[in-house]
């Protein structure tokens, strides 16, 4: 995985690229348990929502599991998450995924009103998923997923595809896992709507010409955010009722420069769970990084559970965010 990892990353550091791809939102992470420890989720499973790291995690998930996040994003977006994973016996595990996220209210400015124009936008984007993920032995899983992302804002908007893929292997050694996963793969994609086309009159003081001259913006197309991980977790047990897991991942993006996440969970009693960690080291020009978080599990007849947690996470000045995830699991 190093070596793909140096391979992948190899004459990229000096540009960052900042600001060029399109599908922002599909880099906010959904998993409150991830999130707060640290975003570094390639090499874990156990929860529907890790197949946004890995979607080989989805290998080891029996029976089913449901989960619906909402996070109060950075100036007051919302931003909401809903999953459900179900294992087919002898098949593998299947995922449906969908993603939304919504300004809100947003005036609209012009030239010759900045103000008070009485007129209002939203940006809406959306994402659906489907996904898959087996355990090929009972060391290795694989995984892929396939998503339709619509980004909307005012009356234009754009449509696209992209792809997820990644593998996870259980060591030989009790406990550690390595995974490497691609996010977000797919093609080039350009807004359009109604406000990209016009009528234009080349020389409005001159009568006699066409007037309306049916006419475009020209829309440059943009990549998606494609982003590479490999990461490593190790999962110690301290007693019968205390357990302990730190993980740490690697990244790589076509918009920003390397980074690194790393994190721990303190289990107790396989019930109430304390986390922490810290996303983005030796990222340029980052904010905040601090991420903190809890969680806890209530067991119902037979394997029934429902689980809550929260993440906390620190994004400098732009304030913080607030996650809330609620998991059932049969």
């Amino acid at each position: 995985f190093v070596m793909i990892f140096a391979l992948f990353t190899s004459g990229m550091f000096s540009q960052s690229k900042v600001g060029t791809t399109i599908g922002q939102f599909l880099k906010i992470e959904p998993s409150s348990r991830l999130v707060a420890m640290g975003n570094a989720g390639t090499s874990l499973s156990n929860e529907a929502s890790a197949a946004f790291y890995n979607p080989a995690s989805l290998g080891s998930i029996q029976g089913m599991d449901i989960q619906f996040t909402h996070n109060q994003w950075l100036a007051d977006i919302k931003f909401n998450y809903a999953t459900a994973a179900f294992n087919v016996e002898g098949l593998g595990t299947f995922a449906l995924q969908v993603t939304s996220l919504n300004s809100g209210d947003i005036e609209v400015r012009t030239v010759e009103r900045e103000k008070n124009s009485g007129l209002y936008y939203d940006v809406t984007n959306i994402s659906l998923g489907i996904a898959y993920g087996i355990l090929l032995t009972d060391r290795v899983s694989a995984g892929a997923a396939v998503n339709y992302i619509q980004e909307t804002i005012y009356n234009t908007s754009l449509t696209t595809f992209a792809l997820n893929f990644g593998v996870q292997y259980q060591t030989t050694i009790e406990g550690l896992s390595i995974g490497a996963s691609v996010s977000n793969f797919g093609p080039r994609a350009s807004y359009d709507g109604r406000d990209i086309h016009f009528n234009y009159d080349s020389d409005p003081e001159v009568h006699g010409n066409h007037p309306g001259l049916p006419a475009e913006l020209r829309m440059g197309s943009f990549g998606l955010p494609t982003l590479f991980r490999v990461g490593v977790s190790y999962s110690l047990t301290l007693t019968d009722w205390n357990q302990l897991v730190i993980s740490s991942d690697a990244l790589h993006t076509n918009d920003n420069t390397e980074r690194i996440n790393i994190g721990g969970e303190w289990l107790f009693l396989n019930t109430f769970a304390v986390r922490g960690g810290y996303r983005d080291l030796f990222l340029k020009d980052s904010e905040g990084g601090l991420v903190l978080g809890a969680g806890a599990k209530v067991g119902f007849t037979g394997s029934t559970r429902i689980s809550f947690d929260y993440a906390w996470a620190d994004y400098g000045r732009l304030n913080n965010t607030h996650r809330f995830t609620v998991g059932i699991h049969f």
